[in-house]
């Protein structure tokens, strides 16, 4: 085999762009998407990767890229907007809501399919979807709701595809970095490398190893 090909959206900052400089001292070759050709430049330089121009919710970005990529193992769907915390079910901006799940939900199924081609020529597919224990309904409350429902929305999109793709060998996870201190996450998270690497697992599993499920640090979080 030779070596794998991981395409992370969002990398041009926070956890997306650790997860690329951590998947590029594995020895991957590093995709880094960005929206911003400069910002994802700038990032690839830093992180050791490749930049990709790509708005996840451009329909024209994301079928570029399918069309560019000849192969790919690893698809990390990290890209997402809108911590609401200014919000509440009762008074939540609907239009809020509406580009919320654009990015989040709708960015990463619009990609997955658009790659699923060369995800199954792979022997070893990935996809890694980047949650929130915030979307966990075990112990949800009534905060953040455009981010929280784009992220249960993402949750169960990870179940479904990971029900399709197992025949196929391709392991579909959700993630939970933790709070992590990010320009989203605010200061006093834990460190970027840590919730990083809670990605970069599920990223590097071995085959054979879990998929339909959500998880922090390799450990499962209730649904």
């Amino acid at each position: 085999m030779g070596v794998t090909v991981s395409l992370v959206t969002g990398g041009n900052r926070g956890i997306g762009l650790e997860v690329c400089r951590q998947l590029a001292e594995r020895g991957h070759e590093v995709l880094l998407g960005a929206r911003d050709p400069d910002a994802a430049a700038r990032a690839a330089k830093e992180a050791g990767a490749t930049p990709v121009r790509l708005d996840v919710t451009s329909t024209a970005d994301v079928d570029r890229v399918a069309a560019e990529i000849g192969r790919l193992d690893v698809l990390v769907n990290n890209a997402a907007i809108t911590y609401d915390t200014w919000q509440r079910p009762s008074d939540a901006d609907l239009d809020v809501v509406r580009d919320a799940a654009e990015t989040n939900l709708y960015g990463p199924w619009r990609l997955t399919q658009a790659l699923l081609p060369a995800l199954r020529r792979s022997a070893h597919g990935r996809i890694v979807n980047v949650s929130s224990e915030a979307a966990s309904l075990a112990g949800m409350g009534s905060g953040t709701p455009a981010y929280t429902a784009s992220k249960v929305a993402l949750n169960a999109l990870t179940r479904m595809f990971a029900a399709e793709l197992r025949a196929d060998g391709i392991l579909v996870n959700a993630v939970c970095p933790g709070w992590v201190a990010t320009d989203m996450g605010g200061p006093g998270g834990r460190p970027v490398a840590d919730g990083a690497a809670s990605v970069v697992w599920a990223a590097t599993l071995p085959d054979g190893g879990p998929t339909g499920g959500f998880f922090r640090d390799g450990h499962p979080l209730p649904w």
